[in-house]
């Protein structure tokens, strides 16, 4: 797998967040992805940003562009140095809710992307990295 292309944005506000939501869909439409698959990234994308805002009290999001043989695709990696958190597998249920959100969750986000995967350490921040291919 080879990147592309690589670009870093800051998320302080939710000015940023949406920044974020609107890169992503550009480089979706821009790498062919059919609208229904640039609705389920745009949508976990969402989600993921207003998290790392409301719990992580903001971010980066680091964004790249991939090519693996014949696929093109696109990684959003989310980090934040908010609290962390203290219970994954709770959180990655449905149905749990810990505000505001779009109300998917984490599960909600992963069932939307090809890619998922999540650390977290309370005290030291969350990184989420999705990834959907075309």
């Amino acid at each position: 797998m080879r990147i592309l292309a690589q670009e870093t944005l800051q998320v302080r506000k939710s000015h940023d967040m949406i920044m974020v939501r609107q890169r992503a869909r550009e480089l979706a439409v821009k790498l062919g992805f059919s609208l229904v698959n640039q609705t389920k990234l745009v949508t976990a994308v969402s989600e993921l940003a207003r998290n790392m805002l409301d719990w992580g009290g903001g971010g980066i999001v680091r964004i790249e562009v991939l090519n693996s043989g014949d696929r093109q695709g696109l990684r959003l990696t989310f980090e934040d140095r908010g609290p962390g958190i203290a219970d994954l597998e709770l959180a990655m249920k449905d149905g749990y809710s810990g505000g505001a959100g779009l109300g998917l969750g984490l599960g909600g986000a992963k069932r939307l992307v090809d890619e998922f995967e999540i650390t977290s350490k309370p005290g030291k921040g969350t990184r989420v990295s999705i990834t959907r291919w075309k």
